[in-house]
């Protein structure tokens, strides 16, 4: 007999049964909580490159697959562009995300206890918690990896390999959204490697599942390749540049443990992690804990950022939940000290968690932040070198001065004549017609978020995705640049005007932007100079 006989066709549970209707509330609160203080700041720098992707839809961009910028497409024309419509996307993801770790609990055995403890870890997790108040590819991420973990369990406690086709499509997706599902699926394909569990390869709903996965991912993979692999260029053009931090083997584990699943809830993780590795109740699923060994390998070797790990956690914590209920429980003579350590570990849990929220859920103002982060007993962890010295965390300071360079940038526009600013919002009405010109995204994205109402045009850039939007008919004849400096726009043209500075705001990494109107182009035509514009880093 298999070790999965005794497992296979159970009855199918109800979504709220056995307990389930207190993880939906739990996820119903966290929903709110998400749509009470995801307004307290301004929106994120990378909000707005996927709001402007998402007003040039395509199957890639230079950074990023096309599913967020899809989804915020229809998101704003359904909810509008206020910050609460454009964050409500992540904050449904991460509350789901406490539904589906609390189903994968319930499905690797756990009852009504270790679902609630799953739930109230993925709650309390500080990257989950960020997750859900900024609209991003990781806002995503968790429910697909988790989607993919969960039908792998069906298909082996079932021992139903059409689940396997159900893995493929959230795989397929989960490409669509970023490209580190690829590590994801590499980690269960050497799981079913190292374990019983490989002959699934043998069956063709495994092979659909796989066919049904690179069919969803397939335009994207043809616009890499039409495009001459954009996000690789780009990858590697920031390892060239040295721009992220590389962490010791040792901090690499202490941020996984530390900052992006609660300290507290380690212990929980990493008791899953041994269940499914060595513990005999969880032998069926060993190939989740493989799973998780090789995407921490991998990402560790390639010197991806620590939080690229986030996504894999629930498993491991519903995984330990289910541990540490069959420990209270299982015993028959167990003390009544034992029953009560339930609730005291879900209130120091759900305490612990409150306390640390305010690290990336802005709850406070940035004074009162600046004053509560001193009370950490860690220090917040800097990804980039860029972001050494600023007094928030990026995740904070990148939500602020975008309005103001915004507002810059109308100025500059009012000082042209009409001939200049052209007649037609949408593009270039004549070889005068004056085009913005932005250094990064952000800039960029921002200018055309705020202004674009005003009738200012669609900005120009050479970053990412930007430049291959091209010129868009623009002569060159006329530009506003953003964030140039002098001596190199007076190379380039024959009349250089500063028109100003964006006012400062203390809170922002990028402070009192310059704006230049510059004519008498020294290059021929835009066309011209487009290629050396190119900023891929």
């Amino acid at each position: 007999m298999n070790s999965t006989s005794t497992h296979s066709a159970p009855a199918p549970r109800q979504w709220f049964s056995d307990g389930m209707a207190w993880i939906w509330a739990l996820a119903l609160a966290d929903l709110i909580f998400h749509i009470c203080f995801n307004n307290r700041y301004g929106y994120f720098r990378d909000e707005f490159n996927y709001m402007s992707c998402g007003d040039h839809l395509q199957w890639g961009y230079v950074d990023q697959p096309p599913l967020v910028p899809f989804l915020i497409h229809i998101s704003r024309a359904v909810l509008g562009d206020s910050l609460r419509a454009i964050r409500f996307i992540p904050a449904l993801a991460s509350s789901l995300l406490l539904v589906q770790t609390a189903a994968i609990a319930r499905e690797l055995g756990g009852r009504r206890y270790a679902q609630l403890l799953s739930a109230i870890c993925a709650l309390i997790a500080p990257m989950y918690l960020s997750n859900g108040g900024l609209l991003g590819t990781n806002c995503l991420e968790p429910n697909l990896w988790m989607g993919c973990a969960y039908f792998a369990i069906l298909a082996i406690k079932r021992n139903d390999p059409r689940n396997w086709l159900w893995f493929g499509v959230l795989a397929g997706l989960g490409m669509e959204n970023k490209y580190t599902m690829a590590i994801f699926g590499l980690g269960i394909v050497v799981g079913l490697l190292l374990t019983p569990q490989r002959r699934v390869l043998f069956s063709a709903w495994f092979w659909l599942a796989g066919l049904a996965s690179f069919l969803i991912f397939l335009p994207n993979l043809l616009w890499n390749i039409h495009n001459h692999w954009p996000f690789a260029e780009l990858m590697h053009n920031i390892r060239a540049e040295g721009r992220d931090v590389v962490v010791e083997p040792v901090d690499y584990f202490l941020q996984q443990a530390l900052l992006l699943v609660n300290p507290l809830t380690t212990p929980i993780w990493l008791t899953g992690l041994f269940a499914l590795l060595f513990g005999a109740r969880l032998r069926p699923y060993r190939l989740l804990g493989w799973c998780y060994l090789v995407c921490y390998g991998t990402l560790f070797a390639l010197h991806g950022k620590h939080y690229y790990l986030g996504p894999v956690y629930p498993m491991l914590l519903a995984a330990g939940a289910v541990v540490i209920e069959a420990a209270i429980d299982g015993r028959e003579h167990a003390p009544r000290r034992l029953q009560r350590l339930k609730p005291i570990v879900v209130i120091v849990l759900l305490v612990s968690g409150a306390y640390l929220a305010p690290v990336v859920v802005p709850v406070f103002s940035p004074e009162r932040f600046l004053a509560y982060a001193k009370t950490l007993p860690f220090k917040l962890p800097v990804t980039e070198h860029s972001m050494e010295g600023a007094a928030l965390p990026q995740w904070y300071y990148d939500q602020f001065g975008w309005k103001e360079i915004a507002d810059e940038a109308v100025i500059a526009w009012n000082r042209l004549t009409p001939e200049e600013r052209g007649s037609n919002p949408n593009g270039p009405s004549s070889t005068q017609a004056c085009a913005i010109f932005a250094q990064d995204y952000g800039q960029a994205g921002s200018i055309e978020f705020f202004d674009r109402k005003l009738g200012l045009p669609w900005v120009l850039s050479g970053d990412r995705t930007y430049w291959l939007w091209g010129p868009r008919g623009y002569s060159g004849n006329c530009m506003i640049v953003a964030g140039d400096r002098r001596e190199r726009l007076e190379q380039l043209f024959g009349e250089v005007e500063f028109v100003g500075v964006s006012a400062d705001n203390r809170w922002a990494l990028e402070k009192k932007i310059g704006f230049f109107i510059c004519r008498k182009p020294k290059f021929g035509t835009l066309n011209d100079l487009w290629p050396k514009l190119k900023r891929w880093r």
